[in-house]
């Protein structure tokens, strides 16, 4: 009998999609079963009642990182982990794998000490709501984006007529 030679592959980093609020609970479960996980955190203003006070939250809200190599006993493992919705991919010889260089230029940002804010994923032709000020909760589509400026302008359908509005980024969501 010969026996096939397995080629030692490198461990690469794959993304884990938990359950709303369960990144926590799968980032322990897989931790204590000796995996490498990787939970970025961001410090933000959270408002309970009337009382404001900072909190630790996920900086992807439910989507944690493993470095892993994977075969299909460790994907197994990976899978019975409670609050785990999937690992990204096709199946498990064909999962998504995330570059070192991104998830080094995550670890840099945090480890920078520098204020981290979140951002939304916004581009040209999306279709977004206003979240605060005067046309909060308006929707429209994103017609151009002015990086210089850090000012969006929306065109937000009125009477079957568009108008357009300079806005900041931070004023708005996807829709």
């Amino acid at each position: 009998m010969v026996e096939a030679a397995v080629a030692a592959t490198p461990a690469s980093w794959y993304v884990l999609w938990t359950h709303s609020n369960c990144e926590h609970l799968v980032y322990d479960q897989l931790t204590r079963s000796g995996f490498e996980l990787f939970l970025p955190t961001l410090e933000v203003w959270s408002k309970r009642g009337e009382v404001r006070r900072r909190e630790r939250v996920p900086m992807f809200r439910s989507y944690l990182f493993l470095r892993h190599t994977m075969d299909k006993l460790s994907y197994l493992d990976v899978r019975r982990a409670r609050g785990l919705v999937r690992v990204l991919g096709e199946s498990w010889d064909r999962l998504d794998v995330v570059p070192d260089s991104e998830v080094a230029a995550i670890q840099n940002l945090l480890q920078s000490g520098l204020p981290v804010l979140p951002y939304p994923y916004l581009r040209e032709g999306q279709r977004v709501r206003i979240t605060d000020g005067p046309l909060a909760d308006t929707e429209g589509v994103i017609v151009r984006i002015n990086s210089k400026k850090g000012l969006l302008v929306v065109s937000v359908n009125l009477l079957r007529r568009s108008v357009a509005v300079h806005l900041d980024w931070t004023r708005l969501e996807a829709a």
